[in-house]
Formats: structure tokens, sequence, C-alpha cells
């Protein structure tokens, strides 16, 4: 009996002895676990990994497999020359570098030869290659470029100026291609890599994170872009290069970068490639986006709207207008008025039920319902075709002449000029011999104020304008930007 309690006893402690050989020495075999962990697989954390999935950081095995099907994208096109003449060493120089990316265009000039020079890549084996509009807009001549070496003249399918989207194709076979994959399921924190030509820099290969998800930077135009803003470096070059994940699919196309200085500081931005799925078969199927419209402005909520219009919460968009002889307005929909919903669907924000207005077929009938005077309603109205035309920004000269022509800042027009100020108009034209060209003023100023009054659209600017009487004087808060640097001035002039 004796020895049997004696074997036991030595038997439980080389149990003890051995286990705490395996935790002090074998750390590889400890149970996992810590605060960031989530044993239960069920993915409820912040940080919480799919069940059963390791991250792999592997960045060179997502290269090799991205990167075959990753192009140089160069157009040649041709800038309309102005036919006024300007001379030497005029403001408006500046202006033209920094818009055009050439100098300011002179009487009699052959209108100028430009190469613009970007990224795309391959989505079929037969060569059909996403890239961005604003590197194809206008092309004469668009030139692909193989990893290997190889040149092709790409067709271009179709363009989308709203999503800045474009679809080019060259003849070719068996191409090496990549997938697009589900960029809702991108996560902000998780490991991207952005392939492209940067600044020259054939095949650049960069690494960073999603930064955030649901990024607007449309300003007083219409846009259908929901950006992933990623940290991953991004330069001039990188437009519509692919931003992959760890998988080695591609979850957005890189288009716009924020830089102040014209290089990258970390704040770049990508069409999700669930957009892009949408906008890239109709430009396949028909050369071009056909989207829903009802003709009103929407707007977000925030707490001083929800407050004046006595709103249970900042859900919904809010129509800041609508526009005449449009299916709103004889429907019946009004300024003021909040959509919650569309077609039974809720309506989160403004960015919401414009993506919803698009994705409805014209010649449909669409039931909105509103809160109007805290009351619901149900509007019935027949969707029309959005125009491709339709301007982001209008120009406009006023009734009353002030020599000034002014438009509205865009993305577009920010993206070229590099332009940090965005609620404003700027000065694209300045009449020879006005009180405005006396004062100082010239093409590429930026108007942020009109008589103490902040102005961003044209219709505010002409609204100010028709209540100024002729021979009054115009009060105007003005901003020179030039090499990131940002210099405020007052100017006074008189309407005319």
């Amino acid at each position: 009996m004796k020895k049997v309690v004696w074997v036991s006893l030595a038997s439980f402690v080389l149990g003890i002895l051995a286990a705490g050989y395996i935790f002090v020495f074998m750390p590889e075999h400890k149970a996992s676990g810590s605060a960031f962990s989530d044993k239960s697989g069920s993915g409820t954390g912040l940080f919480a990994q799919t069940p059963g999935v390791k991250p792999d950081l592997d960045f060179v095995k997502v290269a090799d497999k991205v990167g075959p099907a990753v192009v140089k994208v160069e157009t040649d096109r041709v800038e309309k020359a102005s036919q006024s003449a300007m001379s030497e060493g005029t403001p408006f120089d500046d202006f033209w570098n920094r818009f055009f990316d050439q100098p300011a265009p002179r009487r009699q000039e052959k209108d100028p030869k430009v190469t613009v020079q970007g990224t795309g890549f391959l989505v079929s084996a037969d060569g059909f290659i996403i890239t961005n509009n604003h590197l194809v807009e206008s092309s004469q001549k668009t030139k692909v470029t193989m990893v290997s070496g190889e040149n092709y003249t790409a067709k271009i399918v179709g363009t989308d100026p709203k999503s800045d989207l474009a679809l080019i194709k060259i003849e070719i076979k068996n191409a090496p291609f990549v997938e697009l994959g589900d960029s809702g399921l991108a996560r902000v924190g998780e490991w991207v890599l952005a392939i492209g030509n940067p600044l020259g820099m054939e095949h650049t290969v960069t690494a960073g994170i999603v930064s955030a998800k649901g990024r607007q930077l449309g300003v007083n135009e219409i846009t259908y872009q929901d950006y992933i803003q990623t940290d991953a470096a991004i330069n001039r070059g990188n437009s519509g290069g692919p931003l992959v994940n760890l998988k080695g699919e591609v979850i957005g196309i890189n288009s716009v970068i924020l830089a102040p200085n014209g290089g990258n500081i970390g704040i770049g931005f990508a069409i999700p490639s669930n957009l892009a799925k949408k906008v890239i078969q109709q430009l396949k199927d028909k050369g071009k986006v056909v989207r829903g419209y009802l003709g009103i402005v929407p707007a977000s909520i925030d707490d001083e709207t929800r407050e004046a219009l006595k709103l249970k919460d900042k859900k919904g968009a809010l129509i800041s207008s609508v526009a005449a002889n449009t299916p709103a307005a004889k429907a019946g929909l009004k300024p003021y008025d909040v959509v919650i919903e569309i077609n039974g669907q809720k309506v989160d924000s403004d960015t919401d039920l414009r993506f919803k207005i698009a994705d409805i077929l014209p010649g449909s009938k669409v039931d909105v319902k509103v809160i109007r005077d805290g009351q619901v309603k149900t509007i019935t109205a027949t969707v029309a075709e959005l125009s491709d035309d339709t301007p982001a920004a209008s120009q406009v000269k006023s009734s009353r002449d002030t020599g000034l022509e002014v438009t509205e800042m865009s993305t577009a027009l920010a993206r070229r000029t590099g332009y940090r100020t965005r609620d404003c108009l700027v000065i694209t034209d300045v009449a020879q011999g006005s009180d405005a060209e006396r004062k100082g003023l010239s093409a590429g100023d930026l108007i942020l104020e009109v008589n103490r009054v902040k102005v961003s659209t044209t219709a505010e600017w002409e609204q100010i304008l028709e209540k100024t009487a002729v021979g009054a004087p115009l009060l105007l808060n003005c901003r020179r930007e030039s090499n990131g640097q940002a210099q405020d001035f007052i100017v006074t002039i008189r309407v005319s």
C-alpha cells in the first residue's frame, strides 16, 4: 500500500515539474489570450480577427501576386489655348501654372500638347484596365506599359467623371489580372499596399493602413465617391493604381491626395472597389454610367439643424434646394423636407440618399418618405436620368458688372491646383481695365466672404450681387495661395 502511495506521489511531483518546464522554457505552448484577444472567435472586439484566420504580413507575396497586373498609363492631350492676349509676367501666370501645369497661353500660340502619367491595373485576361477618369479625359492617345516593358495602345471603353473612374482596353491574351475584393469588409487599421508609378518611379510599392472609411471630399458638386483613406504613401502618378489588402484583393482605386506642398503627407484616398464594380460593369456594357436623378441637393443634418427642425435624431438627409422643372419639383418635394426613407429603405445621411437615388433605374416610380413641419409624408416621384454633362460647378458672370468671373471650388479643381481652401469661390477671369484689376485681383484668387457673408456657391454670389445697388461698394475677403502658403486680404470694388 505504501508503495502505491509513494508511486502516486512521485508521479504527481514529476507531472508538476514537467508542466512547469513546458510553461517556462517552451513559451510557444503557452495558452493564448490577452486583453486584445477574442477567445470565442466571435469577432466582436474592435480589433477582432476573422475566426480561424491569422494575419499574414507577407508583403512580398502580395506584391508578387498583384504587381504583374499593374501598368503605367500615359496619355497625350491638347489643352485648348485661350485667344486673349496676356503679356509676360502677369498675375495670371501663376494660376495657369498651378491649374494646367503649364505656362499661361499667349495670343496665336498653338494649342499646347501635354503628356499625363498615371497608373492602372488589369481586371481581365483579355485586357480590360481600370484607371482614373482624370488621367484619360480628353486623351488623344493612351499608351499602356506592362511591368515587362511591353507597350500597347489602349482604347477608351468608357469614362465616368462623377466617380473619377475609367475603363480602357488593350489587345492582349492571357494577361495577368487581379480581382476586385469587397471594400465593405475593409477594417480601419488593417494593412494595405499601394502599387503605382509615383513621380515617374515605376512600379513602386508602399505600405500603410486603412485610416478611415466613408470620406467625402466633394464640395458644391455632384460626386459619387465614398473614399477609403489610407496612410500608404501616395503621390502624383499613383492615380488609378490599386489599393490592395493582404489577400491580394483590390479594395480601392487610388485617386486623390491631400498635399499642401504637392507631396505625400500620409493622407491619400481611394475609390472603394464596391463602387468601382457598379461603375465598371456599366462602362463595359453601355460605355457610360446611367444614374437616377430627382433634382434635389441633399445636405447633412447637424445638431443645430436637428434642433431647429425639432427632429428626434440626425438620421436622414435635409433637402437644401430643389431645381425647377425636375422630378422632385413636379412631385412636390420642397426645401427643408427631411428624407428619412426612399422606397422603404432607411436613409442615414445625405451621401446615402445620393447613392440610393443614383441606383434607381430612370423612369421608375419612387416613394420618398419625408418629415415636413413635424409631419411624416410620403411623396411619389418619377426618377429621371442624370445627364452625363451635368456641370459639377457653374461659372458665372453676373448681371451686375464686377469685372469678375467666378466658379465654385470643386474636387477636380482643388486636385489640379493643390488648393487647401475648399469652401470658397475661385476667380477665373478679371476684366482688363476693371476696378477689380486695378485693386490687384487676379485669376486664381479665392473669395471667402462678400460683404462679411461667407460664400461657397455661385448662387450665393448672385444673391448678394442682386441686393447690391449699382455704384455701391462690394467688400471682398480674399485669399491667395501659392507654394503651400496662403495670404488673406480684403479688397473693396465698385459694382457697375
